[in-house]
């Protein structure tokens, strides 16, 4: 059964850190495009960050650069998601995302493209 578990989520103050990983088990996610995204209450499902499976690069939302870094490590079929400098409006559900087909430039942020996702976790950033 092909799944998806999510840890490292949790409540932090403004300013810190915390590191997502999302475990894929029933299948290898090496020729994946592997993304993160995150929805806030009220609001739409947006791109976060994503490696590309077609060019290896990375793409992060403007929100975000300079203070998230996406990983994999493949030994452990495991995407990462580093963020730092945390604020308020980074709090949301977090979700990681892997797309068999060809992740660009023009699709990496359409959770539409994409063909599995996690069931998400919980990012608080509060003081």
């Amino acid at each position: 059964q092909l799944q998806f578990v999510e840890s490292g989520g949790g409540l932090v103050q403004p300013g810190g850190s915390l590191r997502l990983s999302c475990a894929a088990s029933g299948f290898t996610l090496d020729y994946y495009g592997l993304a993160w995204f995150r929805q806030a209450p009220g609001k739409e499902r947006e791109g976060v960050s994503c490696i590309s499976n077609t060019d290896g690069r990375i793409y992060y939302a403007d929100s975000v650069k300079g203070r998230f870094t996406i990983s994999r490590d493949k030994a452990k079929n495991t995407v990462y998601l580093q963020m730092n400098s945390l604020k308020p409006e980074d709090t949301a559900v977090y979700y990681c995302a892997a797309d068999r087909g060809p992740v660009t430039s023009a699709t990496w942020d359409d959770i539409d493209d994409y063909d599995y996702s996690g069931q998400g976790i919980q990012v608080t950033v509060s003081s």
